[in-house]
């Protein structure tokens, strides 16, 4: 039998020891802050940098921005606004549709003027929506083509059979 007493392990039991930490890495050099001498007390604003979620500054009321900073809501990031469409383009582009389905030959004449009124105020306003007025005014200029043509072929029309209606009348 052996004798299960406490002995210590044999060597060749135990893993190798890890390296020291100064054999596997170089030391690391010193902390040493940027400038000591323009570090501001713990609790106060550093400067050059905005104050954090535009919390205001102390005897400062809350919605007005400090100096330097956008107020809470506005984005400072360059982009400039986006540029309206002109309604007449709209109007004219929705009239010129309309004259095509719903109102014949009223609406594409209404899309044609307000194109027309639209395009001569995007040369000066600086508005979007000159696609809008052009398509409105070509899209006008169609229907009400096809609306004359329809109203010239059903005139025509009216007139031949007029003029024949007599001799198909037989008078006994």
């Amino acid at each position: 039998m052996t004798d299960a007493t406490n002995t210590p392990p044999q060597p060749s039991d135990v893993p190798p020891a890890p390296p020291a930490p100064s054999d596997a890495y170089p030391p690391a050099p010193p902390y040493s802050p940027p400038s000591a001498q323009a570090q501001p007390a713990f609790g106060e604003q550093q400067p050059g940098y905005p104050q954090p979620y535009a919390q205001p500054s102390y005897g400062q009321q809350f919605g007005q921005p400090a100096y330097g900073q956008q107020p809470y809501g506005q984005a400072a990031y360059g982009y400039a606004p986006a540029r309206p469409n002109n309604v007449l383009a709209i109007i004219s582009l929705v009239a010129s549709i309309a004259g095509l389905t719903l109102v014949p030959f009223i609406g594409s004449i209404a899309g044609v003027i307000t194109g027309h009124m639209s395009l001569k105020q995007l040369k000066t306003s600086g508005e979007n929506g000159r696609g809008m007025a052009l398509a409105g005014t070509i899209i006008g200029w169609i229907g009400s083509g096809f609306w004359l043509l329809l109203i010239l072929i059903w005139v025509i029309a009216a007139i031949a059979f007029a003029a024949a209606v007599p001799s198909m009348v037989q008078y006994s």
